[in-house]
């Protein structure tokens, strides 16, 4: 994971909310569709990346335009409380979000891979994409993971907010030497 410049480590440390796009960030943005109902692939290292945060008391929330039942039942499994499915303008409900919960603007990442997701970058410090984002997007953002969206960039953003607030080297060391 590449080191970080010491302003926007700065920023991260002051990070207490992450707003999260689903489609293409938490999954590597594909549509499949079943029988049934919607088929989605999560990443089960940004998974654990979202465990630790919400035990470092970082709230997280996940803001996207679609929804469907695979994505309920991951939220639910992580304990995501706030969750927005079928959003409109992604900074307004961001916006709610940051006034419900008490957390600042220059409190706030965000990460996004599309175009809608720009939205978020108007209420975060820190705007953040993964490397399969759009070009648009990269070009906006503060940083860039070098994992693809679905396949550990969240895991990515996770381990530089935690590294920069001084609490991922305890986290690690309950894993041994």
């Amino acid at each position: 994971m590449a080191t970080l410049e010491p302003d926007l480590e700065e920023l991260l440390a002051r990070v207490r909310l992450i707003a999260l796009d689903v489609d293409g960030v938490l999954t590597d943005g594909r549509v499949i569709y079943g029988e049934d109902d919607e088929v989605q692939r999560f990443d089960v290292q940004d998974g654990q990346g979202l465990a630790w945060l919400r035990e470092c008391g970082i709230v997280v929330t996940w803001i996207s335009g679609r929804g469907c039942n695979a994505t309920r039942r991951r939220a639910e499994e992580l304990g995501i409380a706030e969750l927005h499915l079928g959003s409109g303008p992604k900074n307004e409900v961001l916006a709610d979000v940051q006034k419900r919960v008490g957390v600042s603007i220059e409190e706030t990442a965000a990460m996004g891979d599309d175009l809608p997701d720009l939205r978020l970058a108007e209420r975060a410090a820190v705007f953040c994409a993964p490397a399969n984002a759009r070009p648009e997007v990269r070009a906006r953002a503060h940083l860039v993971t070098e994992a693809s969206g679905g396949r550990g960039a969240v895991r990515e953003l996770t381990e530089h907010v935690l590294r920069a607030r001084g609490e991922l080297e305890d986290l690690l060391a309950r894993y041994g030497p």
